[in-house]
């Protein structure tokens, strides 16, 4: 009998942090949102503008009143304009960008909807898309990355 590794998946907790190296922003709360399909992550002042003719998308992430906050102004040429069913039944465009998130000391690639979060109390999801492939999530758990517990879950086939 042979035994052959399928696929090595990650044991994320309920809430985590992480870094966005591009966006200048480290040591941030993440939340693991399994009913979430895309990741989301908080920012304010955010518009469309025209840049030598191009429309481009101009925010702050986080709010003044973020620990992490740092005023740096981002503006985007590459995004698309995303429907999202919000956790209360709206749907409404957002703006999406892709970008980078470091998490267990690994970057990965991830697409971020941009929303107003102000009245949440996490300023980051991270949804099905980013988690499923990568993750297997143990609600009773948090900061595994942080505190640097990497546990992996091994699914194996016997042929």
């Amino acid at each position: 009998m042979q035994i052959k590794v399928k696929f090595k998946k990650i044991v994320i907790g309920r809430k985590d942090i992480a870094n966005f190296e591009i966006l200048d922003l480290f040591g941030i709360v993440v939340k693991i949102d399994s009913g979430a399909y895309t990741s989301s992550f908080h920012c304010h002042k955010i518009e469309k503008i025209k840049k030598d003719g191009v429309e481009h998308i101009k925010c702050n992430f986080l709010d003044p009143t973020h620990s992490k906050y740092h005023e740096k102004e981002f503006c985007f040429e590459k995004f698309k304009m995303r429907t999202i069913k919000s956790s209360n039944g709206l749907v409404e465009e957002r703006v999406s960008i892709n970008t980078e998130i470091t998490i267990f000391q690994k970057k990965y690639p991830i697409e971020l909807t941009l929303t107003e979060r102000i009245e949440m109390k996490h300023p980051v999801l991270l949804g099905r898309k980013f988690i499923s492939k990568r993750f297997l999530i143990d609600t009773s758990r948090k900061n595994l990355s942080f505190n640097g517990k990497l546990i992996e879950i091994r699914k194996i086939q016997k042929t």
